[in-house]
């Protein structure tokens, strides 16, 4: 079975390029002195120290497998080459909720990248996925458990700008 691809924008790349190097070249050298130093003391069988520094580094292992994961399936949206006539990965638009008059604004990226609270929605998301290939001026529904939403797409743009 091929492993899902994890699209991401360069901004949400670079990021996670960046903590991968951190945890590799800084976190690592910084758990194994905290190891070398509880073994110092002793007796490992009631060292807190010891034990919190061993619970660290298998939760630094853990993170760099999931990065090198997320990274080696990357498939990266040149957000300069999206096209701007309907809505893609890699754009931010802004839509009118029709129920509440209201104007929201997200960008929408890869599931990996998606933070609601950053204005961040994915593209597998319900909003996210009734929102791709929209264009300017169409009206997207959005089928929830709540019931179906309404919004009419306003603008879309690079998210870069």
């Amino acid at each position: 079975m091929e492993e899902k691809k994890n699209i991401l924008t360069y901004e949400g790349l670079k990021k996670y390029e960046d903590e991968l190097h951190e945890l590799k070249v800084v976190k690592r050298q910084e758990v194994a002195q905290k190891i070398k130093e509880a073994r110092e003391q002793g007796d490992l069988s009631e060292n807190a120290e010891y034990d919190a520094a061993k619970d660290e580094q298998r939760d630094i292992e853990a993170r760099i497998e999931e990065l090198e994961k997320i990274l080696k399936n990357a498939e990266v949206v040149v957000e300069d080459e999206v096209d701007l006539d309907k809505i893609n990965i890699g754009c931010k638009v802004k839509i009118l909720d029709l129920e509440y008059n209201e104007e929201l604004e997200y960008k929408i990226v890869g599931s990996t990248e998606a933070n609601s609270l950053k204005g961040k929605i994915s593209n597998e998301s319900p909003v996210g996925k009734a929102l791709l290939g929209a264009k300017v001026d169409d009206i997207v529904n959005v089928e929830t458990h709540v019931g179906v939403l309404q919004y009419k797409v306003l603008e879309i743009q690079r998210s870069s700008n």
